[in-house]
């Protein structure tokens, strides 16, 4: 009866050590988009799999297969606790939406069976050892194939609303950077003349734009705005071909998720794939694209049309060529990267037939957008919030305004994630010249930053939660504080 006990008790804990590495798992699918490939291949924290997975499954399997089960009743409690721990330093846990509830249902049930099966050997033989994976890959297996049969579901039932809507006018925005704000404005501007609806937050991806167009896209839209975003080849295109828009915006090229492409070539070949709509009437494409029109009527080269850009803490005023006379444009936005945002919703409302007042009129009218130089003043100090600006051009252009004040400068900035040491030695060199202290938040650009920032005063701060403390004690009143880019405690 004892033995029975212990086992049950062994069971007991073996469920907890399984659903913790399964919170693990999960974690870290959702934050690269749920590719196991990119968990496996282009993790940011690899130490984090060897401490919280392999490390833990290892000694699962060497203290049961030499029947030192007494260990694992430790190793259990203790692994759960330093999960616990990791979990609550982190600054993006798992949110528990839909997918991820089902996913532990399934990783529920295959937890069940095993145990069922260790019981009933256990019962026959007196032993078993049934290990702590399988679990997990069933899990795996069967949660992926309810999702794609669940997404199929979903996707023709969005095909099928968007066909329903025979007047809509789909506008499809692709770039290395800049999607989310030339949506934002866009969608301010065109609201001025027409009934518009703009995917919510940076929903990007084909599931996020079939769930949304499902759940929330308002039958009496006139105009769908819709951003497209890719980590390879193909992504695009299945937007292309699933939202079939008849106006596209392919924006700036840079060197962003170079990782994963490889090249700007391949980059700026995804990024084309926007063109391939079935229904396509008119493309913007940026100079950066360096693309041929070939005498396609239907595609328009924008970028070179800027004729001049002022910018200060109060907002930024710009020129622009439009049909051989210059148009000034105001807009209390900060940064002159957003000249350029704002250039191509220019042409977009001309071509949409919006009168050019009314453009002026709606961009004076915009307000900032959060979290992309976003003005506060607090206790004395200005604090600009840029912590959505995450490319060279765009954190340059912020570091340029900076650089018109004529007190204290502090900077708080990871460099730029997810591109080349390059672009982050280049952009060390101009937080050299700029600011008076500077604190290197994250860990994966801090050896190119530390080597590149010689004159300005710097701290090195691996955990953010320590950041209130440390600009509380070197931060002063007339300061102006700079959040330049974020990064997840994951990157």
């Amino acid at each position: 009866m004892t033995n029975h006990y212990m086992y049950m008790f062994f069971l007991f804990l073996q469920t907890l050590f399984v659903f913790s590495l399964g919170y693990y798992i999960k974690s870290a699918m959702q934050w690269y988009s749920y590719k196991i490939e990119r968990v496996i291949f282009h993790y940011n924290k690899p130490m984090w799999h060897l401490l919280y997975f392999v490390f833990p499954v290892c000694l699962y399997y060497v203290f049961c297969f030499f029947g030192l089960y007494i260990l694992f009743i430790v190793l259990a409690p203790i692994y759960f606790v330093a999960l616990y721990l990791w979990k609550k330093r982190l600054d993006k846990s798992l949110r528990f939406t839909a997918r991820v509830k089902r996913f532990f249902l399934f990783l529920l049930l295959a937890v069940v069976f095993n145990d069922m099966l260790c019981f009933i050997l256990y019962a026959k033989l007196g032993s078993c050892f049934f290990g702590v994976l399988m679990p997990l890959i069933l899990a795996l297996i069967f949660s992926n194939i309810y999702e794609a049969i669940l997404f199929s579901g979903f996707k023709k039932e969005a095909v099928g609303k968007l066909k329903s809507m025979q007047d809509l006018r789909i506008i499809a925005i692709t770039a290395s950077y800049g999607k989310t704000s030339v949506k934002n404005f866009l969608y301010h501007i065109l609201s001025f003349k027409f009934n518009c609806y703009k995917t919510p937050r940076s929903i990007n991806t084909l599931v996020g734009l079939a769930l949304d167009i499902n759940t929330s896209l308002p039958k009496e839209t006139e105009i769908y705005i819709a951003e497209a975003g890719a980590r390879e080849r193909g992504d695009v295109k299945e937007i292309a071909e699933f939202l079939k828009p008849d106006i596209v915006v392919v924006g700036q090229i840079g060197a962003q998720h170079i990782e994963y492409f490889k090249t700007l070539d391949n980059i700026r070949d995804t990024k084309m794939e926007l063109l391939l709509s079935q229904k396509l009437k008119k493309a913007f494409v940026h100079v950066s694209a360096n693309v041929n029109a070939n005498n396609d009527k239907r595609v328009e080269i924008w970028g070179d049309e800027i004729t001049f850009i002022e910018t200060s803490l109060d907002g930024t005023r710009f020129g622009m060529n439009i049909q051989g006379s210059e148009i000034v444009f105001e807009t209390k936005l900060l940064g002159a990267f957003n000249a350029a945002n704002l250039a191509i919703c220019v042409h977009i409302g001309l071509y949409l037939g919006l009168d050019i007042k009314i453009i002026q009129k709606a961009i004076f009218s915009i307000s900032s957008v959060e979290h992309r130089l976003q003005r506060m003043d607090v206790g004395g100090k200005i604090i600009l919030d840029d912590s959505f600006n995450g490319n060279f051009e765009g954190m340059k252009s912020s570091y340029e305004l900076v650089k018109t004040y004529d007190g204290r400068k502090v900077l708080i900035t990871p460099g730029i994630v997810e591109s080349t040491k390059e672009e982050n030695e280049k952009l060390a060199k101009i937080i050299d010249e700029i600011f008076d202290f500077v604190i290197i938040t994250g860990s994966v650009n801090v050896e190119t930053l530390s080597a590149c920032i010689k004159r300005t005063n710097k701290i090195i701060l691996k955990d953010k939660t320590q950041l209130t403390q440390v600009l509380a004690e070197n931060t002063f009143v007339g300061d102006l504080i700079l959040f330049s880019n974020d990064t997840p405690a994951y990157m």
